[in-house]
């Protein structure tokens, strides 16, 4: 009957908008994971930039999230800070490089001579991949509408 027809459309209607939301908000977590992947590294230069020390490193494992280094600090003690290497695009294991690190905190340690705007390259490229994947759940979801709706 009549009423079960609109009743369905309500639902079908309600769950849409859900879905909507739901993409929304995952484009949402995105934005937000980019941003705050350019704040960590601008406040980790910052945090360096405070007292900073150069030390020549070596290249100890070059993995897809994490490169090691090994380092001696000015005390003379070995470092291989458990986060790894900030910046290291480009490096190869075994390959020596001058890095900078926080006196103080010399797990806070990233290639010399860069700088945090270079994260700025990755969050752009994963935002502009988060962005054109809820476009396209969006369009899904506008045509799914159009179709149960006519």
């Amino acid at each position: 009957p009549p009423c079960h027809a609109r009743e369905d459309a309500r639902e079908n209607a309600r769950v849409m908008r859900r879905v909507k939301q739901a993409i929304i908000g995952a484009w949402i977590l995105v934005a937000i994971m980019c941003v705050s992947m350019v704040g960590g590294a601008y406040l980790n230069d910052r945090l360096i930039a405070e007292a900073p020390v150069r030390s020549l490193a070596r290249v100890t494992s070059v993995g897809t999230l994490r490169t090691s280094v090994d380092f001696q600090d000015v005390h003379g003690a070995l470092q291989s800070p458990e986060t790894g290497l900030l910046f290291p695009t480009g490096l190869n294991e075994g390959q020596r490089v001058w890095v900078t690190y926080n006196s103080s905190r010399p797990d806070v340690v990233k290639v010399d001579g860069r700088e945090w705007t270079l994260a700025f390259r990755p969050a752009l490229s994963i935002l502009l991949i988060g962005s054109l994947v809820a476009a396209a759940g969006l369009a899904a979801v506008a045509y799914v509408s159009r179709r149960s709706n006519g």
